[in-house]
């Protein structure tokens, strides 16, 4: 079906869109932290009142930088996010509207997206979805064998669990606070201050060459961690006011959609929740909506009235989908055991019901242990 097919670009379009975002601030943020470290390889050879004056003042540089790119950051959202909202409408609008059958009485009108939308999602709404507070086995809510009951606005925690505008401003007084730890306890504990300097920046140098996932893995102490939360803070963020306009046009659209179908994004990182809910279909405001949970890249498309059967039946699920996978990827995706585990179940229940099979009432991937308390074991008997 083509309006899938559209969505599946769209939401590939937005993990780049996502990932070009994420590499400007990383760049930043690391850019910063580079500068400190390499002012710390002239202390070596101070005398020790000249050496802790200059260490301090290094430091309290650190914490000036760090803040101003806290500020340039959350201004370079706060834009970002706006003109997203304002395409990611027209885009569903524009699917919605194409795919309504030929001669359907409803249109499909346009919508303004408020001009202060992404100036209030960045400092004052924290990241939202409507989570699902499962009060029944997953299994029969997968299958919309009962109602979900949904908690809807209920925060998905960023690293420090606030808005925006905190996560980063917090991020960066505490980074250059436990950048300060590092120096000092290294320094009293006779750590050379060469040997800091490559625990600080692990292999990454200036030109940070290469993806994202490359300059993590070059990085150190000072930046791997704080770098995974820029990018989890962006990503979530982004399918946040991708959703958010999806939802808006249907909002305003009610004759031309009344249910949605929740789509995965079908890899070996799809998480154990949005394995179980993709192709899912719900009314609108009564099924739940991503993101489900951190880092979620899930999405959903708007089903027009009339043609709910032909989305409902256009493409498989993700059991079906890993089914038809190599081993390599299902390896990948499952592990070993729960591999071993998986071809037993699909044998039994089909691969749709088996996927469901990990997945414990609240949404979370069950333990290999809890599945051998099941009884799944390598047959699923």
């Amino acid at each position: 079906m083509s309006e899938l097919r559209e969505i599946f670009r769209n939401a590939i379009d937005l993990n780049r869109y996502s990932n070009s975002v994420s590499r400007r601030l990383i760049r930043a943020y690391n850019d910063v932290v580079l500068d400190a470290v390499d002012q710390l390889r002239g202390i070596d050879e101070l005398a020790s009142p000249v050496k802790a004056a200059r260490l301090r003042a290094i430091l309290a540089q650190l914490n000036d930088s760090l803040r101003t790119w806290s500020g340039d950051s959350i201004a370079t959202m706060t834009e970002e996010l706006q003109g997203l909202a304002v395409l990611q409408s027209e885009f569903a609008t524009e699917q919605l509207q194409k795919a309504l059958p030929a001669g359907a009485a409803a249109t499909v009108g346009t919508v303004e997206i408020s001009p202060a939308l992404g100036q209030a999602i960045v400092t004052s709404q924290p990241t939202m979805a409507g989570v699902v507070n499962l009060s029944d086995s997953f299994e029969r809510i997968a299958r919309n064998e009962i109602t979900f009951q949904l908690t809807v606005g209920q925060e998905i925690s960023l690293p420090n669990g606030e808005v925006v505008r905190e996560a980063f401003s917090k991020m960066s007084a505490r980074q250059a606070e436990l950048f300060s730890v590092a120096v000092r306890n290294g320094l009293l504990e006779g750590e050379s201050v060469p040997s800091i300097v490559r625990r600080l920046k692990g292999r990454l140098t200036k030109e940070q060459r290469g993806s994202i996932d490359t300059i993590i893995a070059a990085g150190g102490q000072a930046t791997s961690i704080p770098n995974n939360q820029i990018r989890a803070i962006v990503r979530t963020s982004v399918n946040q006011v991708a959703v958010a306009a999806d939802r808006i046009v249907a909002a305003q659209n009610p004759d031309a959609t009344a249910k949605y179908r929740y789509t995965a994004t079908l890899d070996s990182r799809t998480s154990p929740i949005c394995r179980a809910l993709d192709g899912k279909v719900f009314k609108h405001g009564q099924g739940p909506y991503p993101p489900q949970h951190f880092n979620c890249r899930s999405r959903y498309i708007n089903i027009p009235i009339g043609l709910e059967k032909e989305f409902e039946e256009a493409r498989e699920d993700y059991g079906e989908w890993l089914n038809d996978q190599s081993d390599a990827v299902k390896r990948d995706a499952l592990g070993p055991e729960r591999l071993a585990m998986w071809n037993g179940l699909v044998r039994k229940y089909g691969p749709s019901d088996a996927i469901r099979k990990f997945v414990a009432k609240d949404g979370s991937e069950l333990t290999l242990d809890q599945l051998r308390k099941r009884g799944y074991g390598s047959s699923a008997s």
